[in-house]
């Protein structure tokens, strides 16, 4: 372990000189009551940032260990210094120190989710952040004096403001941060148990600002969120006590109402209701069962070897659809797959809005079933499959704005009236009743599962001999010569969860893809190894801290290996 004076000699000694000279800052500093390790040094001043841990004892750090020793509050903690660490950092203002990235500070802090990161880590010992830093220079010429202006005054400062519990307010508000999250891990965790698939805490509010910003939508101009007393539910907080609110129950439920009444509002924080959600979100009291899927319609997408039969059969020429490819899927086919490679990697719940569906796939009503006999028609809707799914555990919440079929078949119909919520299941049960839509149920039994395998010749990251994996944003992912489109995967949430998910992509196919096992066999391996070592696993420079990965779930880890347009799977 090197010194604070030994870095200063460094830092003095190659002030000057060429921008790779900067590698000899590689190691570990002792700085007063903080250990420096620089993991990895940028070749240039326009490259990617340097790459620094800064770890703290707990016993200067003083939060106490009942806010980090359950894994659920350790999480919380981590994401609140994190956000703790950004503040810090832009509160040091514009630091401008020379070309390119230099003077760069970053944290990834995340956004309204709380989600497992790299970027701050918590074990028995310690407490440990990790930062990008732009190493300064002007051109290719080293500022030496700026950078120990960086490592000796920012940091400090940074931790000071950031990671250290100084004052009884800043208990208090991690103690908050970490309240808010466990709650909602114990709200989801009775869901199940009470025979529910999501809950709305009433005084939720659920419109954000912008179709861009997931910020909520301030107090005076939203409609804090009232169950309707008929779907009213209890259930038990460990922090905030007894939360009354919306509970939806298993089943097939619609979400009714005039258009721009608040039912794709709705569907949306139920989308995101998989994550915890941080204070002031206004989403804190929403959660959903872990495993529900969003599916949509998404033309163009390649599908390989998935069996659609439960929903497409009898093709023209015959074409087999119980091991469907596609270069360039359909509106119907590509929902058709979606759901059958949501159930293929587990889920208990299907959410739906009939505006981002195929028409043609939702229903065929009793005019249409008329003129155009079963036999001509290859397409089984999904009116017609969603009760054999609730038989098999599954189910489903839609929008519906225009089908009034699915009445017939809907187990809870909520109407929302101005973004007030009203159960009107027993209106839309005597309409059913009394309009009665004469059409015929279509398709025979829903089949079995067809798990498929991937090949491990499917995964190659490599462009011109080299690994190429970037991120972009949360709707691509490069990978290779490949780029794996996103965009219609709503329930990736963070930047951070695709650059991890395309780590996993390649640590899956090194580590486990051997041609027999599964698709949700090996998600569930790589999970398990991030489980257990956390998820700096994956990265391919292990040891050059990855600071910027947050934990996806094995649905978007699927979606996106199935969106790669060279996997090559057989079918066990």
């Amino acid at each position: 372990m090197k010194s604070k004076e030994q870095l200063l000699r460094v830092l003095n000694s190659i002030d000057g000189k060429g921008y790779k000279a900067y590698k000899e800052l590689y190691g570990a500093y002792r700085l007063d009551y903080f250990t420096l390790y620089c993991d990895y040094i940028q070749g240039d001043p326009f490259a990617s940032p340097s790459r620094v841990r800064i770890r703290v004892e707990h016993k200067k750090a003083a939060w106490p260990a009942e806010l980090w020793s359950v894994k659920v509050r350790r999480i919380a903690l981590e994401d609140f210094l994190a956000r703790r660490v950004a503040r810090a950092i832009r509160a040091l203002g514009p630091r401008h120190r020379g070309t390119g990235k230099s003077g760069l500070l970053y944290i990834d802090s995340g956004g309204q989710e709380i989600l497992p990161r790299t970027a701050m880590v918590i074990s028995p010992e310690y407490i440990e952040i990790r930062l990008s830093l732009g190493l300064p220079a002007r051109g290719r010429t080293i500022l030496g004096r700026e950078a120990a202006e960086m490592f000796l005054s920012d940091v400090p400062r940074i931790i000071e403001e950031g990671l250290l519990c100084r004052h009884a307010r800043d208990l208090e508000e991690a103690r908050h941060h970490v309240a808010v999250a466990e709650d909602q891990e114990a709200l989801r965790e009775q869901l199940r148990p009470a025979g529910l698939v999501a809950f709305v805490g009433n005084g939720s509010i659920l419109p954000r600002r912008s179709g861009i910003s997931q910020l909520p939508l301030p107090a005076d101009k939203a409609i804090p969120f009232v169950s309707p007393p008929t779907l009213e539910v209890e259930l038990q907080a460990p922090n905030a006590g007894r939360v009354r609110g919306m509970g939806i129950p298993q089943g097939i439920t619609l979400i009714v109402g005039g258009g721009f009444h608040g039912k794709s509002t709705l569907l949306r924080a139920l989308e995101r209701g998989v994550y915890n959600h941080i204070p002031g979100d206004g989403r804190e009291l929403v959660v959903t069962v872990p495993d529900a899927v969003k599916i949509r319609a998404e033309d163009g997408r390649r599908v390989e070897k998935v069996d659609i039969s439960p929903f497409i059969n009898n093709l023209p020429y015959g074409q087999n659809t119980e091991a469907f490819s596609t270069e360039e899927a359909s509106g119907s086919t590509s929902q058709a797959a979606n759901i059958m490679e949501a159930l293929e990697i587990g889920t208990s719940l299907l959410l739906l809005d009939e505006d981002t569906s195929a028409t043609n796939f939702m229903i065929r009503d009793h005019r249409m079933q008329q003129l155009v006999a079963k036999e001509k028609e290859p397409i089984t809707p999904f009116i017609d499959r969603v009760k054999q799914l609730k038989e098999l555990g599954i189910s489903t919440i839609m929008v519906v704005g225009g089908s009034g079929d699915y009445f017939d078949v809907a187990d809870t119909v909520i109407m929302m009236d101005a973004y007030v919520p009203r159960d009107v299941t027993a209106q839309a049960k005597e309409i059913a009743v009394k309009f009665v839509t004469h059409r015929q149920q279509e398709g025979g039994p829903f089949g079995r599962l067809r798990p498929r395998i991937p090949l491990k010749e499917s995964f190659d990251p490599r462009r011109r001999g080299k690994t190429k994996i970037r991120a972009h944003g949360v709707e691509e992912i490069t990978f290779g010569y490949e780029d794996i489109d996103l965009s219609y995967v709503e329930q990736l949430v963070d930047p951070s969860q695709t650059r991890a998910i395309g780590d996993i992509i390649r640590y899956l196919a090194e580590r486990y893809c051997d041609n027999r096992r599964t698709l949700r066999e090996l998600i569930q391996l790589v999970l398990e190894d991030i489980n257990q070592k956390g998820l700096d696993i994956i990265s391919p420079f292990y040891g050059q801290h990855p600071g910027d990965y947050a934990l996806p779930r094995p649905q978007e880890i699927a979606a996106a290996i199935n969106r790669l347009r060279t996997l090559k799977v057989v079918q066990r």
